[in-house]
Protein backbone atom coordinates (compact mmCIF):
# COMPACT_ATOMS: atom_id res chain seq x y z
CA UNK A 1 0.00 0.00 0.00
CA UNK A 2 1.19 3.46 -1.05
CA UNK A 3 0.91 6.14 2.17
CA UNK A 4 0.15 9.77 0.00
CA UNK A 5 0.62 12.63 2.46
CA UNK A 6 1.25 15.31 -0.46
CA UNK A 7 4.32 16.97 -0.94
CA UNK A 8 6.88 16.79 2.12
CA UNK A 9 9.11 19.26 3.69
CA UNK A 10 12.36 19.05 2.60
CA UNK A 11 15.85 19.29 4.14
CA UNK A 12 13.64 21.41 7.01
CA UNK A 13 12.27 23.83 4.05
CA UNK A 14 8.62 24.11 4.01
CA UNK A 15 8.20 23.37 -0.01
CA UNK A 16 4.20 23.84 0.22
CA UNK A 17 4.11 27.39 1.96
CA UNK A 18 7.25 28.76 0.09
CA UNK A 19 5.29 27.87 -2.63
CA UNK A 20 1.82 29.94 -1.81
CA UNK A 21 4.07 32.70 -0.52
CA UNK A 22 5.34 33.30 -4.20
CA UNK A 23 1.56 33.70 -4.83
CA UNK A 24 1.79 36.22 -2.37
CA UNK A 25 3.83 38.55 -3.52
CA UNK A 26 1.90 41.53 -3.70
CA UNK A 27 5.17 44.04 -4.47
CA UNK A 28 8.71 44.18 -5.60
CA UNK A 29 11.41 44.11 -8.22
CA UNK A 30 13.08 41.10 -10.44
CA UNK A 31 15.21 40.96 -13.47
CA UNK A 32 14.38 37.66 -15.91
CA UNK A 33 15.47 36.20 -19.32
CA UNK A 34 13.63 33.46 -21.55
CA UNK A 35 15.57 31.51 -24.08
CA UNK A 36 14.23 28.77 -26.22
CA UNK A 37 16.53 26.26 -28.14
CA UNK A 38 14.95 23.90 -31.01
CA UNK A 39 16.72 20.32 -31.60
CA UNK A 40 16.39 19.98 -35.07
CA UNK A 41 16.37 16.21 -36.43
CA UNK A 42 18.68 16.42 -39.66
CA UNK A 43 17.39 13.17 -40.86
CA UNK A 44 14.23 15.36 -41.95
CA UNK A 45 15.05 18.96 -41.74
CA UNK A 46 15.22 20.95 -44.83
CA UNK A 47 17.56 23.80 -45.60
CA UNK A 48 14.50 26.31 -45.20
CA UNK A 49 13.34 24.37 -41.31
CA UNK A 50 17.04 24.96 -40.48
CA UNK A 51 17.16 28.38 -41.02
CA UNK A 52 13.61 28.63 -38.83
CA UNK A 53 15.18 26.95 -36.46
CA UNK A 54 18.04 28.96 -36.21
CA UNK A 55 15.84 32.23 -36.07
CA UNK A 56 13.87 30.56 -33.16
CA UNK A 57 16.76 29.83 -31.21
CA UNK A 58 18.30 33.04 -31.49
CA UNK A 59 15.94 34.55 -29.66
CA UNK A 60 15.44 35.43 -25.82
CA UNK A 61 13.94 37.88 -23.68
CA UNK A 62 15.46 40.18 -20.84
CA UNK A 63 13.70 41.83 -18.54
CA UNK A 64 16.37 44.29 -16.99
CA UNK A 65 14.34 45.64 -13.91
CA UNK A 66 10.65 44.88 -13.24
CA UNK A 67 8.78 46.67 -10.28
CA UNK A 68 4.75 45.40 -8.56
CA UNK A 69 3.37 48.05 -6.59
CA UNK A 70 0.50 46.24 -6.63
CA UNK A 71 -1.80 43.44 -8.94
CA UNK A 72 -2.19 46.34 -10.46
CA UNK A 73 0.32 48.50 -11.51
CA UNK A 74 3.63 47.41 -13.02
CA UNK A 75 6.42 48.29 -14.86
CA UNK A 76 9.03 46.25 -16.89
CA UNK A 77 12.07 47.61 -19.04
CA UNK A 78 14.09 44.71 -21.09
CA UNK A 79 14.74 43.69 -24.42
CA UNK A 80 13.79 40.85 -26.78
CA UNK A 81 16.47 39.78 -29.03
CA UNK A 82 16.94 37.65 -32.08
CA UNK A 83 19.61 37.05 -34.82
CA UNK A 84 21.58 39.75 -33.50
CA UNK A 85 19.27 42.67 -33.15
CA UNK A 86 18.10 43.78 -29.84
CA UNK A 87 14.99 45.84 -29.47
CA UNK A 88 15.26 47.47 -25.98
CA UNK A 89 11.13 48.15 -24.87
CA UNK A 90 9.58 50.13 -21.70
CA UNK A 91 6.16 48.86 -20.68
CA UNK A 92 4.09 49.92 -17.53
CA UNK A 93 0.40 49.04 -16.54
CA UNK A 94 -2.31 50.24 -14.54
CA UNK A 95 -5.58 49.17 -13.68
CA UNK A 96 -6.82 50.68 -16.99
CA UNK A 97 -4.49 50.07 -19.69
CA UNK A 98 -0.82 48.76 -20.54
CA UNK A 99 1.57 51.54 -22.57
CA UNK A 100 4.29 50.19 -24.68
CA UNK A 101 7.28 52.04 -25.67
CA UNK A 102 9.79 50.40 -28.09
CA UNK A 103 12.76 51.63 -29.56
CA UNK A 104 12.07 53.53 -32.74
CA UNK A 105 8.49 54.75 -31.69
CA UNK A 106 7.63 58.49 -32.01
CA UNK A 107 4.42 57.39 -29.41
CA UNK A 108 3.80 54.94 -27.03
CA UNK A 109 1.67 52.43 -28.28
CA UNK A 110 -1.75 51.86 -25.94
CA UNK A 111 -4.13 48.88 -24.91
CA UNK A 112 -6.88 49.66 -22.94
CA UNK A 113 -7.64 46.40 -20.63
CA UNK A 114 -11.20 47.27 -21.74
CA UNK A 115 -10.55 46.57 -25.17
CA UNK A 116 -8.17 43.62 -24.65
CA UNK A 117 -11.29 41.79 -22.73
CA UNK A 118 -14.30 42.88 -25.02
CA UNK A 119 -16.63 45.22 -23.64
CA UNK A 120 -17.25 44.67 -19.45
CA UNK A 121 -20.74 43.96 -18.71
CA UNK A 122 -20.90 45.78 -14.89
CA UNK A 123 -21.36 43.32 -12.54
CA UNK A 124 -23.90 44.09 -10.07
CA UNK A 125 -21.43 42.91 -6.72
CA UNK A 126 -18.91 45.16 -5.31
CA UNK A 127 -15.91 44.44 -7.55
CA UNK A 128 -13.11 45.38 -5.11
CA UNK A 129 -15.04 42.82 -2.49
CA UNK A 130 -14.82 40.20 -4.95
CA UNK A 131 -11.28 40.83 -6.38
CA UNK A 132 -10.01 40.65 -2.80
CA UNK A 133 -11.83 37.40 -2.02
CA UNK A 134 -10.71 35.86 -5.36
CA UNK A 135 -6.80 36.59 -4.34
CA UNK A 136 -7.78 35.08 -1.01
CA UNK A 137 -8.97 31.98 -2.63
CA UNK A 138 -6.05 31.26 -4.60
CA UNK A 139 -3.32 30.67 -2.21
CA UNK A 140 -6.17 28.27 -0.62
CA UNK A 141 -6.69 26.07 -3.79
CA UNK A 142 -2.92 26.08 -4.36
CA UNK A 143 -1.95 24.72 -0.79
CA UNK A 144 -4.44 22.03 -1.32
CA UNK A 145 -3.00 21.05 -4.80
CA UNK A 146 0.49 20.94 -3.19
CA UNK A 147 -0.78 18.91 0.26
CA UNK A 148 -1.57 15.88 -2.27
CA UNK A 149 1.28 16.30 -5.08
CA UNK A 150 3.81 13.83 -3.93
CA UNK A 151 7.62 14.46 -3.78
CA UNK A 152 9.46 13.72 -6.53
CA UNK A 153 11.95 11.27 -6.48
CA UNK A 154 14.89 13.92 -6.98
CA UNK A 155 14.69 16.45 -4.74
CA UNK A 156 16.83 18.15 -2.16
CA UNK A 157 18.27 21.05 -0.31
CA UNK A 158 20.97 22.26 0.09
CA UNK A 159 22.81 25.59 1.79
CA UNK A 160 24.32 28.23 -0.28
CA UNK A 161 25.95 31.58 -0.90
CA UNK A 162 24.08 33.31 -4.10
CA UNK A 163 24.50 36.69 -5.40
CA UNK A 164 21.45 38.66 -5.63
CA UNK A 165 20.49 41.94 -6.90
CA UNK A 166 24.54 42.50 -6.46
CA UNK A 167 23.53 41.40 -2.81
CA UNK A 168 25.16 37.91 -1.23
CA UNK A 169 23.30 35.88 0.94
CA UNK A 170 22.55 32.83 2.60
CA UNK A 171 19.61 30.85 1.12
CA UNK A 172 18.61 27.41 0.88
CA UNK A 173 18.64 25.86 -2.95
CA UNK A 174 15.87 23.67 -3.37
CA UNK A 175 16.73 21.53 -6.81
CA UNK A 176 13.72 19.69 -8.04
CA UNK A 177 14.65 16.84 -11.06
CA UNK A 178 11.65 15.31 -12.88
CA UNK A 179 11.58 13.54 -15.86
CA UNK A 180 8.37 12.96 -18.22
CA UNK A 181 8.01 9.63 -17.46
CA UNK A 182 7.67 10.90 -13.49
CA UNK A 183 5.69 13.50 -14.45
CA UNK A 184 2.98 11.21 -15.50
CA UNK A 185 3.28 8.67 -12.96
CA UNK A 186 2.62 11.70 -10.18
CA UNK A 187 -1.01 11.94 -11.47
CA UNK A 188 -2.43 8.95 -10.30
CA UNK A 189 -1.05 9.24 -6.92
CA UNK A 190 -2.69 12.57 -6.72
CA UNK A 191 -6.01 11.84 -8.08
CA UNK A 192 -5.96 9.06 -5.05
CA UNK A 193 -4.98 11.58 -2.61
CA UNK A 194 -7.71 14.34 -3.03
CA UNK A 195 -10.50 11.38 -3.46
CA UNK A 196 -9.48 10.22 0.09
CA UNK A 197 -9.04 13.82 1.43
CA UNK A 198 -13.06 14.48 2.33
CA UNK A 199 -12.63 16.88 4.37
CA UNK A 200 -9.94 19.04 2.49
CA UNK A 201 -11.86 18.86 -0.70
CA UNK A 202 -15.52 19.69 0.89
CA UNK A 203 -13.48 22.62 2.37
CA UNK A 204 -12.25 24.05 -1.00
CA UNK A 205 -15.14 23.61 -1.96
CA UNK A 206 -16.85 25.68 0.45
CA UNK A 207 -14.53 28.40 -0.11
CA UNK A 208 -15.60 28.51 -3.67
CA UNK A 209 -19.02 28.19 -2.33
CA UNK A 210 -18.41 31.27 -0.48
CA UNK A 211 -16.56 33.47 -3.56
CA UNK A 212 -19.21 32.38 -6.31
CA UNK A 213 -22.58 32.19 -4.68
CA UNK A 214 -23.63 35.53 -3.52
CA UNK A 215 -22.66 36.46 -7.29
CA UNK A 216 -24.69 33.73 -8.95
CA UNK A 217 -27.35 34.53 -6.68
CA UNK A 218 -27.23 38.42 -7.87
CA UNK A 219 -27.53 37.69 -11.17
CA UNK A 220 -29.89 35.09 -11.15
CA UNK A 221 -32.50 37.77 -9.32
CA UNK A 222 -31.82 40.52 -11.73
CA UNK A 223 -33.09 38.02 -14.56
CA UNK A 224 -36.10 37.16 -13.01
CA UNK A 225 -35.57 33.71 -11.65
CA UNK A 226 -36.96 32.79 -8.47
CA UNK A 227 -35.67 31.55 -5.44
CA UNK A 228 -37.20 27.79 -5.78
CA UNK A 229 -35.64 28.35 -9.46
CA UNK A 230 -32.31 28.90 -7.79
CA UNK A 231 -32.50 26.46 -5.51
CA UNK A 232 -33.24 23.71 -8.24
CA UNK A 233 -29.84 24.72 -9.71
CA UNK A 234 -27.81 25.55 -6.76
CA UNK A 235 -28.45 24.07 -2.81
CA UNK A 236 -30.69 26.36 -0.80
CA UNK A 237 -27.85 26.26 1.69
CA UNK A 238 -24.19 26.11 1.64
CA UNK A 239 -23.78 22.65 3.28
CA UNK A 240 -26.30 21.18 0.65
CA UNK A 241 -24.28 22.57 -2.07
CA UNK A 242 -20.89 21.20 -0.81
CA UNK A 243 -22.47 17.85 0.35
CA UNK A 244 -24.10 17.63 -3.27
CA UNK A 245 -20.80 19.02 -5.04
CA UNK A 246 -18.35 16.81 -2.81
CA UNK A 247 -20.66 13.61 -4.00
CA UNK A 248 -20.54 14.64 -7.41
CA UNK A 249 -16.62 14.87 -7.79
CA UNK A 250 -16.00 11.96 -5.83
CA UNK A 251 -17.90 10.32 -7.72
CA UNK A 252 -16.18 11.20 -10.73
CA UNK A 253 -12.80 10.42 -8.70
CA UNK A 254 -13.57 6.72 -8.01
CA UNK A 255 -14.56 6.15 -11.90
CA UNK A 256 -11.97 7.96 -13.39
CA UNK A 257 -9.21 6.10 -10.58
CA UNK A 258 -11.35 2.43 -11.33
CA UNK A 259 -10.20 2.31 -14.97
CA UNK A 260 -6.90 4.60 -15.00
CA UNK A 261 -4.32 1.86 -15.30
CA UNK A 262 -6.20 0.63 -18.62
CA UNK A 263 -7.49 4.11 -20.27
CA UNK A 264 -3.89 5.28 -19.70
CA UNK A 265 -2.37 2.30 -21.76
CA UNK A 266 -5.36 2.76 -24.42
CA UNK A 267 -4.00 6.43 -24.74
CA UNK A 268 -0.88 5.49 -25.12
CA UNK A 269 -1.37 2.96 -28.01
CA UNK A 270 -3.50 5.10 -29.74
CA UNK A 271 -1.36 7.81 -29.41
CA UNK A 272 2.36 6.72 -29.18
CA UNK A 273 3.67 9.81 -30.01
CA UNK A 274 2.99 10.58 -26.20
CA UNK A 275 5.40 7.99 -24.86
CA UNK A 276 8.18 10.05 -26.65
CA UNK A 277 6.39 13.15 -24.88
CA UNK A 278 6.21 11.73 -21.33
CA UNK A 279 9.49 9.82 -22.12
CA UNK A 280 13.11 9.59 -19.81
CA UNK A 281 14.51 12.53 -22.54
CA UNK A 282 11.90 14.81 -21.38
CA UNK A 283 13.80 16.59 -18.42
CA UNK A 284 12.51 18.88 -15.64
CA UNK A 285 14.81 20.73 -13.79
CA UNK A 286 13.76 23.96 -11.24
CA UNK A 287 16.22 25.38 -8.81
CA UNK A 288 14.87 27.84 -6.17
CA UNK A 289 16.64 30.03 -3.43
CA UNK A 290 14.44 30.72 -0.67
CA UNK A 291 15.45 32.83 2.23
CA UNK A 292 14.55 32.22 6.07
CA UNK A 293 10.78 33.66 5.44
CA UNK A 294 10.47 31.24 2.50
CA UNK A 295 10.38 33.58 0.10
CA UNK A 296 12.30 32.98 -3.36
CA UNK A 297 14.68 35.08 -3.67
CA UNK A 298 16.21 33.46 -7.47
CA UNK A 299 15.32 30.59 -9.59
CA UNK A 300 16.42 29.13 -12.65
CA UNK A 301 14.34 26.45 -14.63
CA UNK A 302 14.87 24.23 -17.21
CA UNK A 303 12.52 22.31 -19.53
CA UNK A 304 13.07 20.25 -22.49
CA UNK A 305 10.34 18.26 -24.22
CA UNK A 306 11.26 15.57 -26.50
CA UNK A 307 9.20 14.96 -29.67
CA UNK A 308 8.73 12.26 -32.07
CA UNK A 309 10.15 13.58 -35.32
CA UNK A 310 8.12 13.34 -38.22
CA UNK A 311 8.67 15.19 -41.71
CA UNK A 312 5.78 17.28 -40.44
CA UNK A 313 7.50 17.91 -37.76
CA UNK A 314 11.57 18.00 -38.00
CA UNK A 315 12.21 18.14 -34.21
CA UNK A 316 13.96 16.23 -31.80
CA UNK A 317 13.31 18.46 -28.35
CA UNK A 318 12.30 22.03 -27.52
CA UNK A 319 13.96 23.49 -24.20
CA UNK A 320 12.71 26.45 -22.52
CA UNK A 321 15.53 27.88 -20.27
CA UNK A 322 14.29 31.13 -17.58
CA UNK A 323 16.06 32.19 -14.65
CA UNK A 324 15.02 35.05 -12.37
CA UNK A 325 16.19 37.22 -9.27
CA UNK A 326 14.02 38.46 -6.59
CA UNK A 327 14.50 41.69 -4.71
CA UNK A 328 12.48 44.47 -2.23
CA UNK A 329 9.73 41.75 -1.26
CA UNK A 330 6.69 43.33 -0.15
CA UNK A 331 8.17 46.98 0.22
CA UNK A 332 7.83 50.31 -0.92
CA UNK A 333 8.16 50.29 -4.95
CA UNK A 334 7.69 53.14 -7.49
CA UNK A 335 7.07 51.86 -10.77
CA UNK A 336 8.53 53.57 -13.84
CA UNK A 337 5.74 54.75 -15.72
CA UNK A 338 5.81 55.47 -19.45
CA UNK A 339 5.70 59.05 -20.54
CA UNK A 340 3.86 59.93 -23.61
CA UNK A 341 4.46 63.98 -23.89
CA UNK A 342 3.28 63.54 -27.45
CA UNK A 343 0.34 61.23 -27.20
CA UNK A 344 -0.28 57.38 -27.48
CA UNK A 345 -1.37 55.36 -30.54
CA UNK A 346 -4.25 53.67 -29.40
CA UNK A 347 -4.46 50.21 -30.63
CA UNK A 348 -8.59 49.70 -30.65
CA UNK A 349 -9.57 48.13 -33.69
CA UNK A 350 -11.15 50.97 -35.60
CA UNK A 351 -9.62 53.62 -34.41
CA UNK A 352 -5.73 53.31 -35.40
CA UNK A 353 -5.17 51.73 -39.23
CA UNK A 354 -2.12 49.90 -40.52
CA UNK A 355 -0.25 53.08 -41.90
CA UNK A 356 -0.34 54.86 -38.57
CA UNK A 357 1.10 52.52 -36.78
CA UNK A 358 3.78 51.61 -39.61
CA UNK A 359 4.84 55.77 -39.43
CA UNK A 360 4.80 56.07 -35.80
CA UNK A 361 8.38 53.94 -36.51
CA UNK A 362 11.51 54.93 -37.94
CA UNK A 363 12.34 53.27 -41.03
CA UNK A 364 16.13 52.67 -39.83
CA UNK A 365 14.63 51.23 -36.24
CA UNK A 366 14.25 47.07 -35.84
CA UNK A 367 10.35 47.52 -35.87
CA UNK A 368 9.51 49.32 -38.93
CA UNK A 369 10.52 46.52 -41.49
CA UNK A 370 9.25 43.68 -38.83
CA UNK A 371 5.98 45.44 -39.15
CA UNK A 372 6.15 45.42 -42.59
CA UNK A 373 7.77 42.85 -43.96
CA UNK A 374 7.78 40.07 -41.69
CA UNK A 375 3.79 40.67 -39.98
CA UNK A 376 3.16 42.27 -43.25
CA UNK A 377 0.41 44.71 -41.35
CA UNK A 378 -0.39 46.94 -44.45
CA UNK A 379 -1.01 43.75 -47.07
CA UNK A 380 -4.64 44.37 -48.33
CA UNK A 381 -6.54 41.80 -50.76
CA UNK A 382 -9.34 43.02 -51.91
CA UNK A 383 -11.76 40.56 -54.71
CA UNK A 384 -14.55 42.31 -56.65
CA UNK A 385 -17.09 40.56 -58.57
CA UNK A 386 -18.49 42.92 -61.14
CA UNK A 387 -21.37 40.75 -61.15
CA UNK A 388 -22.47 41.27 -57.54
CA UNK A 389 -20.21 44.82 -56.25
CA UNK A 390 -20.66 48.27 -56.79
CA UNK A 391 -18.68 48.81 -59.96
CA UNK A 392 -19.90 50.02 -62.80
CA UNK A 393 -17.92 49.74 -66.56
CA UNK A 394 -17.72 53.41 -68.62
CA UNK A 395 -15.94 53.68 -71.76
CA UNK A 396 -14.05 50.30 -70.99
CA UNK A 397 -13.05 51.92 -67.96
CA UNK A 398 -14.10 49.85 -64.79
CA UNK A 399 -15.41 52.74 -62.26
CA UNK A 400 -16.01 52.03 -58.41
CA UNK A 401 -17.48 54.36 -55.05
CA UNK A 402 -14.41 56.39 -54.37
CA UNK A 403 -15.66 55.59 -50.26
CA UNK A 404 -16.01 52.14 -50.77
CA UNK A 405 -12.28 51.41 -52.51
CA UNK A 406 -10.49 54.11 -50.03
CA UNK A 407 -12.09 52.08 -46.99
CA UNK A 408 -10.38 49.16 -48.08
CA UNK A 409 -7.35 50.57 -48.70
CA UNK A 410 -7.76 52.83 -45.39
CA UNK A 411 -7.46 55.55 -47.10
CA UNK A 412 -8.82 59.21 -45.72
CA UNK A 413 -10.84 61.13 -48.06
CA UNK A 414 -11.68 64.48 -47.47
CA UNK A 415 -13.87 66.75 -50.12
CA UNK A 416 -12.46 70.77 -50.51
CA UNK A 417 -15.96 73.23 -49.07
CA UNK A 418 -17.50 74.69 -51.89
CA UNK A 419 -15.71 72.69 -54.94
CA UNK A 420 -15.68 69.76 -56.98
CA UNK A 421 -12.15 68.95 -55.29
CA UNK A 422 -11.65 65.49 -53.91
CA UNK A 423 -8.55 64.95 -51.35
CA UNK A 424 -7.62 61.25 -51.17
CA UNK A 425 -5.01 60.30 -48.68
CA UNK A 426 -2.67 56.92 -48.94
CA UNK A 427 -2.91 55.45 -45.70
CA UNK A 428 0.65 53.90 -45.51
CA UNK A 429 2.47 56.84 -47.29
CA UNK A 430 0.74 60.24 -46.13
CA UNK A 431 0.60 61.09 -49.89
CA UNK A 432 -2.17 62.64 -50.86
CA UNK A 433 -3.84 62.12 -54.51
CA UNK A 434 -6.15 65.39 -55.70
CA UNK A 435 -9.15 64.35 -57.99
CA UNK A 436 -11.75 66.61 -59.09
CA UNK A 437 -15.33 65.69 -60.51
CA UNK A 438 -16.19 66.06 -64.19
CA UNK A 439 -11.67 66.32 -64.65
CA UNK A 440 -9.63 63.77 -66.19
CA UNK A 441 -6.45 65.80 -64.22
CA UNK A 442 -5.45 64.74 -61.10
CA UNK A 443 -1.96 65.13 -58.89
CA UNK A 444 -0.39 62.00 -57.25
CA UNK A 445 2.16 63.10 -54.49
CA UNK A 446 2.18 66.83 -55.85
CA UNK A 447 2.89 65.64 -59.44
CA UNK A 448 0.21 66.03 -61.77
CA UNK A 449 -1.43 62.81 -63.89
CA UNK A 450 -4.06 62.54 -66.66
CA UNK A 451 -6.82 59.80 -65.74
CA UNK A 452 -8.46 57.46 -68.81
CA UNK A 453 -11.39 58.85 -67.67
CA UNK A 454 -13.07 61.48 -65.45
CA UNK A 455 -14.84 60.80 -61.94
CA UNK A 456 -17.87 61.13 -61.65
CA UNK A 457 -21.47 61.55 -59.63
CA UNK A 458 -24.12 58.44 -60.32
CA UNK A 459 -27.81 58.73 -60.04
CA UNK A 460 -26.92 56.93 -56.24
CA UNK A 461 -25.26 60.24 -55.46
CA UNK A 462 -22.22 58.31 -55.48
CA UNK A 463 -18.57 59.23 -56.54
CA UNK A 464 -17.15 56.72 -58.56
CA UNK A 465 -13.30 56.98 -59.62
CA UNK A 466 -11.66 55.17 -61.62
CA UNK A 467 -10.52 51.56 -60.05
CA UNK A 468 -7.09 51.17 -61.90
CA UNK A 469 -5.92 54.62 -61.25
CA UNK A 470 -6.78 54.98 -57.08
CA UNK A 471 -5.77 51.60 -56.09
CA UNK A 472 -2.40 51.89 -58.12
CA UNK A 473 -2.06 55.60 -56.71
CA UNK A 474 -2.28 53.98 -53.12
CA UNK A 475 0.19 51.33 -53.78
CA UNK A 476 -1.77 48.65 -55.35
CA UNK A 477 -1.96 45.89 -57.96
CA UNK A 478 -4.98 44.89 -60.35
CA UNK A 479 -5.50 42.22 -61.88
CA UNK A 480 -8.42 41.57 -63.76
CA UNK A 481 -9.21 37.13 -64.67
CA UNK A 482 -9.97 36.89 -67.77
CA UNK A 483 -13.30 34.62 -68.65
CA UNK A 484 -15.17 35.47 -65.20
CA UNK A 485 -13.98 39.25 -64.90
CA UNK A 486 -13.53 39.02 -60.90
CA UNK A 487 -11.02 41.36 -60.46
CA UNK A 488 -7.99 41.41 -57.67
CA UNK A 489 -6.50 43.93 -55.90
CA UNK A 490 -3.30 43.31 -53.97
CA UNK A 491 -1.41 46.01 -51.20
CA UNK A 492 1.80 44.70 -50.21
Amino acid sequence: MVVLTGCQDVGGVDVNQAMVNNTNVKSGESKQSMHINIEPDKQFATERDLEIIKQINSFSLDIDHAKMKDANTASIKGSLSMEGMKLPFHLSMDKYGIFIDVDGAQKPVYLSLDALGGAEMPLPVDTKELEKQLEELSPKVLTFVMKHLSNPKNISVTSVQEAVYGETLSLNKLHIEMNGEEMLAMVKPFLTSIAKDEQGLKQIIGDLYDVLYPVFETVSSLEGMEADELSSIVPATKEEAVTAMYSLIKEGLDSILAEYDQELNNLLTSIPELKTVFGPETKLNMDFFLDNKLDIRKQNMSLKVALPASEDLPVRAVTISSDSELWNIGGAVTVDEVQAPQGVIELEEGKVTPGQVLRNFDPNSVVYPFLKNEMRITTKSIFLNPEQEESVTVKNTTFVPLRYLSEELDAEVKWTKGSKQIVVTDDITGDEIVMTVGSPKATVAGQEVTMVESPFVGSDGKTYVPLRFIAESLGATVEKEQGTGWIFIDRP
